[in-house]
């Protein structure tokens, strides 16, 4: 009997393998003849299987159990189009696996095992425009993994353990367009490795630990058009020339750490047209933060820690037709922050405890106008009118509340200190309106002091301004301005500041040594003392010149004018000199 089995057995075996259904279709596949595709998601296959038909366009084998690719696997389909292998358990692919599809476009190779990927592995493939190797364990991109690959545009290599891209990972993808690196070990970016990439136009780069962005890293990258930097929480600033080189079109920095708006770094994107620094610890926009941004039509800036906007912090903004401020800390935004708001067509305010005074007034008036996008925004304060929607807003409220009232010093009296040097000196304006106004204090050097001003002068909570360690430099007078949207109130303080007495001064301190300047006053008192004294000087030397005058001209007729003088020759020998001698001879002389 058990020879018997063994013999049916072995029949059995020797059997013809069975055909493949009618229509030349997998036994676990389904097939679509009018486009040519075969579907075997969720088979359990662990390899691909047979019986595909020659003329098949898309193979999609998804969610298998397939290891491994080998040269042959594939070889019977030449006229394929589109290949699937996400979501399996890929852990290597032999060079030249994919080297008889000359018609490939897409590849998708995600969510699988790989962990490098040799030389040769993408040959012949010149067709390709997608690949896609996300989800994988890849750990590093040799040089020239993808130089056979001239066609392709979509480059997908995120979610994966990349800890170090080559120099020349990206040699030869002329035709690249888009990039997308997301949750990779990167710590930093190759310029040189982006800079093979000419073409690029879009570059996602999402979820990495990137701590700085260096002036070189997007410089040889003339035609990127769109850059996406998202969840970056190591990035505290961008550098001035961050930018540098690009002529972007759309800019997406969210999700990272800086704090300030990066002015600096956009000051040369005169292409902007959209920018999104949503979810940012972003507290402050100041004064021309976008005023070279002059093709700027949308600006996000939601989700962040905005609490300010300075009166024309948006100066320069030209052609805006888009503002998202939702979700922030703001209480109120006015009219003066905008270029003009006649361009404005969407407006995101909603999510902020909004003050319904008439610094809103321009929203209301616009409200019937104004798209807010579907989430209308709401008052805060006052309490009368808490949760009410800006757009339900009656029109008798807007007497009501949405007026101002002009600011006003209380305290006018004149405030004149005299302080010596070093010593701290405080002056007070305090100042009411509707809605509360703000206080500045102007310096005799015409700066500006305001609350977030740093140095010695500063203007304390309440107005009052104070100057540490005062110098006689600061002497003059200080006007206070205290404004609101409903106009302006100055008052005026003055301050003398006597010098350091030289013997107090300590070697060193505060002073040169070899050059010390002394200032004196020039008061009443000092220039009459100084008039007299030159004049008492002066009168001196007149009669002094007098006096010698005089006695020379009484000692001037005791002395003789005229004088005789006696001339003897001197004898000579011989006769012709005794006959020439004539005796002594006189003459007289008068002295001049």
């Amino acid at each position: 009997m058990t020879c018997w089995l063994c013999v049916l057995s072995l029949q059995l075996l020797l059997l013809p393998a069975a055909p493949p259904p009618a229509g030349g279709c997998p036994a676990r596949c389904e097939c679509t003849a009018q486009t040519r595709a075969v579907a075997c998601p969720r088979r359990r296959l662990t390899a691909v299987p047979e019986g595909i038909p020659a003329e098949t366009r898309l193979l999609e084998l998804s969610r298998n159990r397939i290891r491994c690719l080998n040269p042959g696997d594939l070889a019977s389909l030449p006229l394929l189009e589109e290949l699937d292998l996400s979501d399996n358990v890929i852990a290597h692919v032999e060079p030249g696996a994919f080297a008889n599809l000359p018609r490939l476009r897409e590849l998708r190779l995600r969510g699988n095992l790989l962990k490098l990927i040799p030389p040769g592995v993408f040959t012949r493939l010149d067709n390709l425009t997608l690949l896609d190797l996300s989800e994988n364990k890849l750990v590093i991109l040799l040089d020239y993994t993808f130089q056979d690959l001239r066609s392709l545009r979509r480059l997908e290599v995120g979610d994966n353990d990349l800890v170090f891209i080559s120099r020349r990972a990206f040699a030869g993808l002329l035709a690249l367009e888009e990039l997308t690196l997301e949750r990779c070990n990167l710590t930093a970016l190759s310029g040189e490795s982006l800079g093979h990439l000419r073409g690029l136009g879009a570059l996602r780069l999402r979820h990495l630990a990137i701590a700085a962005l260096e002036d070189q890293n997007f410089q040889r990258l003339p035609g990127l058009l769109h850059l996406e930097i998202d969840n970056w929480p190591l990035l505290e600033e961008m550098a001035a020339g961050s930018l540098w080189g690009l002529n972007l079109t759309s800019l997406s920095v969210t999700h990272t750490n800086i704090t300030a708006v990066p002015a600096a770094a956009l000051r040369h994107q005169a292409h902007l047209t959209c920018l999104n620094l949503s979810h940012n610890p972003i507290s402050t926009v100041p004064r021309g933060s976008f005023r070279d941004l002059v093709r700027l039509r949308e600006l996000h800036l939601a989700g962040a820690l905005l609490a300010v906007v300075e009166p024309q912090a948006f100066l320069g903004l030209r052609q805006i037709r888009l503002l998202n401020l939702s979700n922030n800390l703001l209480s109120t935004l006015e009219e003066s922050t905008f270029h003009s708001v006649n361009t404005l067509e969407t407006l995101r305010v909603d999510g902020n405890p909004l003050a319904c005074d008439c610094r809103l007034l321009w929203i209301v008036q616009r409200r019937k106008t104004l798209n807010f996008d579907g989430r209308l925004p709401a008052c805060a304060t006052p309490a009368e009118v808490r949760g009410d929607a800006l757009r339900n807003l009656p029109d008798s409220v807007l007497f009501e509340y949405f007026v101002c009232r002009k600011p006003k010093i209380r305290e006018r009296r004149l405030q004149h200190v005299t302080a010596a040097a070093g010593d701290d000196v405080r002056f007070q304006c305090r100042a009411e309106g509707e809605p509360a106004p703000t206080v500045a204090w102007v310096t005799p050097r015409h700066r500006a002091v305001t609350a977030a001003s740093a140095g010695r002068a500063r203007v304390l909570p309440g107005g009052t301004l104070q100057i540490r360690d005062a110098q006689p430099g600061d002497s003059g007078t200080y006007t206070c301005v205290a404004s609101n949207a409903g106009g302006n109130d100055t008052y005026f303080a003055t301050l003398s500041v006597q010098p350091e007495p030289a013997a107090n001064r300590t070697p060193g301190e505060g002073h040169n040594d070899t050059q010390v300047a002394v200032r004196f006053p020039l008061d009443l008192t000092t220039i009459l003392v100084s008039t007299a004294m030159g004049c008492i000087t002066f009168l001196g030397v007149v009669l002094f010149c007098f006096l010698l005058l005089f006695v020379w001209s009484r000692g001037r007729g005791q002395h003789k004018n005229n004088f005789s003088v006696e001339y003897s020759f001197r004898k000579v020998d011989g006769p012709a000199a005794a006959a020439g001698q004539g005796g002594a001879r006189k003459f007289n002389m008068k002295m001049i």
